[in-house]
This record gives structure tokens, sequence and C-alpha cells, in this order.
């Protein structure tokens, strides 16, 4: 099925291609291009079986993402987003994945997991309250995963948690005016006092040491694994697909240009042309490989059903995060070899430019806290992150 979804996705690229365009100047992915996504079947790679999807090895869900990405930054970012939140969901009790798959198996699911919301106990469940930024592709969702802080009696935080909340309990500001992946359009999410029943939640600390409760109804191995790597890695494919969409553009273009200064001739014939052709393309080369290893490898041990080591997770943070930095670097290299027309607004070079840079500042992008997390491990001190 993940070789029916991907060569589904490959018809589409042209499209979206020709659309990336008109998806950066309009700040909004058309609805077209999300129906195509869902007809392609890549919203339910990460899905569970139990409800309509396909439960795929995750680096092939990568890879589908990666190539979107290189035909337009703001739906790739989408596509991952809301597919690795297929993901999350399964991690959630049976009765919450059967109210937002119940009726419809094609369900979209936005999120915000920054811990901004103010989260009270009531019977039943919990009260929220709060506003939370950067939800990508929330338009297009029925159901949003927010973040927040359990406020206990003498108001002090006592737990982190996350609660999956139907669009009826939440309005959507427009305030997304971004120099790059203009088309996600990454709005706010307000709640005022909604209640959310038990079910609807999952403790972060959980989810952290893998003993969520979906894991009782979707046994299967992609549940096996850690929030910080699978939602993270989908964050550095899109970071990746940009800049390897972009080194190809950049390489047609380039093979008949001829220059107008530093002496003429052609570019191809340029010994420093080919050297920083040479940078970028192994430092694409090394963002992609390390993260599929480290996906691979750790999808194995899920399989086995054994335990995934503290060591893999660490160095899996540490290649994502250095993922994202090798493509910023590489798309560095490009952007300065490129000439005075990459300048102008709309080329493609510029545009990919700023998607990547919008991209690499997203939280799960810090490479230092990701590398000092590693370094910590390597030391043999202790090591207490959600993003592990």
């Amino acid at each position: 099925m993940s070789n029916q979804v991907q060569a589904a996705v490959r018809e589409l690229l042209p499209q979206l291609a020709e659309r990336a365009k008109s998806v950066d100047e309009k700040g909004r992915i058309p609805d077209d291009s999300i129906r195509d996504l869902i007809g392609s079947g890549l919203f339910r790679m990460l899905q569970p079986r139990r409800f309509g999807g396909t439960e795929t090895d995750p680096a092939r869900f990568y890879e589908a993402v990666r190539a979107i990405s290189g035909a337009c930054a703001s739906t790739g970012w989408v596509a991952g987003i809301l597919g690795v939140h297929s993901w999350h969901l399964g991690l959630f009790p049976e009765s919450a994945q059967r109210e937002v798959y119940g009726r419809d198996p094609d369900t979209l699911v936005c999120s915000s997991y920054a811990p901004v919301g103010r989260i009270t106990p009531v019977e039943g469940g919990y009260e929220v309250s709060g506003r939370w930024g950067f939800s990508s592709g929330c338009e297009f969702a029925s159901w949003a995963l927010l973040g927040g802080l359990v406020v206990g009696a003498e108001g002090k935080p006592v737990d982190f948690m996350t609660l999956l909340v139907p669009r009826q309990d939440y309005e959507i500001r427009q305030v997304w005016d971004s120099m790059g992946l203009r088309g996600t359009a990454s709005d706010d999410v307000v709640i005022e006092r909604a209640f959310v029943p038990e079910h609807r939640t999952v403790r972060n600390f959980d989810q952290a040491q893998l003993r969520t409760p979906g894991r009782k109804v979707n046994p299967g191995p992609l549940y096996r694994m850690p929030f910080g790597t699978v939602f993270t890695s989908a964050v550095t494919a899109c970071v990746i697909g940009v800049v390897e969409g972009c080194y190809e553009s950049y390489v047609n273009q380039m093979r008949d240009r001829i220059r107008l200064s530093l002496g003429g001739g052609r570019f191809v014939e340029d010994q420093f042309a080919q050297v920083s052709v040479a940078r970028a393309a192994s430092e694409i080369d090394a963002a992609a490989l390390q993260t599929d290893r480290n996906i691979r490898e750790m999808y194995d041990y899920a399989v086995k059903n054994e335990t995934i080591p503290m060591e893999l997770r660490l160095r899996a943070r540490r290649d994502q995060v250095r993922g994202t930095e090798r493509a910023i670097e590489a798309i560095d290299i490009l952007f300065k070899t490129a000439g005075g027309n990459s300048l102008h607004r709309g080329h493609a070079l510029e545009r990919a430019w700023r998607d990547a840079h919008a991209g690499s500042l997203h939280v799960a992008n810090d490479v230092e806290r990701g590398l000092s997390m590693y370094g910590r491990g390597v030391f043999g001190l202790t090591v207490e992150d959600n993003l592990v």
C-alpha cells in the first residue's frame, strides 16, 4: 500500500509545483491540493488500521513528505504536520480515536503543542482556556491537538498534557503573515472555557515513557515509537525536501547559464561553482541518509517489540536537528552562488530559501538544545525532555 501511496503522490507533484507560486502569493493552499492529498492516501499512512489507516513504515511517509515539499514547501509542510497527527491520535484512548475517525476516516487534525493552555481539573475531565499560535493547516482540520499545563489547587502547574478538541469548541484567528511557508496559514487557535473529557487527553510524561493508552488497541510497531522522533522528523523532512527540490531546480537552471561578469564563460565550467554544488549535494545527502537510518533502526526495534535504546533516541534527535541545519547550509550555498536574478520576488530559489529558513525556526529544530541533549547522554547525565 505504501508503494501505491508514493506513486499517487508522485503523480501529484507537477500540479503542486505549478500551484506553488500562487500558494506563496495568496498565503493559502487551495482546497484542490488537500483533496488530492487525501485521495492519494498520504494522510492515512500513519493512521491506525482499525480506523482505515495503513500503519506504514514511517520512513516511507517522510520520503513522501520530502517529495511534496520539493514541489511546494507550504503544501509539504502541512502534509507532514497533518499526516503525523494521524499517528499521534493513535496514542489516545480508543474512544477518542473513534470520535475523530468513526464517521469519516479522512478527518484531519491540526495542532499547537506549546503548553500555553490553562487546564483546570473538573468532574469528568478538564476545563481549558488559551490562545495557541502556529497551528499549520488548521483551516482544513475538524479537530485540534493542543498543549497545556494542568493547574493545581494552589494555582501552580502540576502536569503537562495534550488535549484533543473538536472544531466547534475553538475559534481560528487569521494572523499568519510570514516571510516563508506563507501558504501554511499557521493561524491562532483560541478557546475560552471549553470542557475536555478525560478520554481526550494524554499526559506528556506517559507519552515520553511510551506507555500511552492507545497502545492497548493499536499494538503495531508504529505506536511503539517515541513522539520526540516521529513528530520532529516530519518537520525536518519538509525542510530537507524543500532544499532537495531547490537543488534540482538550481542544477537545471545553471547548466545553460552564461556569466555576464567575472570574465564571462559558462557557469558550469567554473570550478568554484562545481565545488559549491558538490558541498550542497553532500549536505543534502547526509541530512536525508542519517535521518532515514535512525528511523529505520528505531522501527526495527519496534517491529521486534524490543525496547528502543535511549542512545538511539538521542542520536535520532541529534541527526534530526543536524538534518535541518545541513539543509540550511546547503541552500545558503546555492543562494550565494546563484547570482542577482535569484533575488527577484517569486523566483523559485528565493522562495525556497525563505521557506527553508522559516521551517528551520520551528521549536523542533532547536539545534543547540538537540545537540546538548545528545551530549548529556554521552556523558551519562540524565536527559529529561518531551522531544526525545
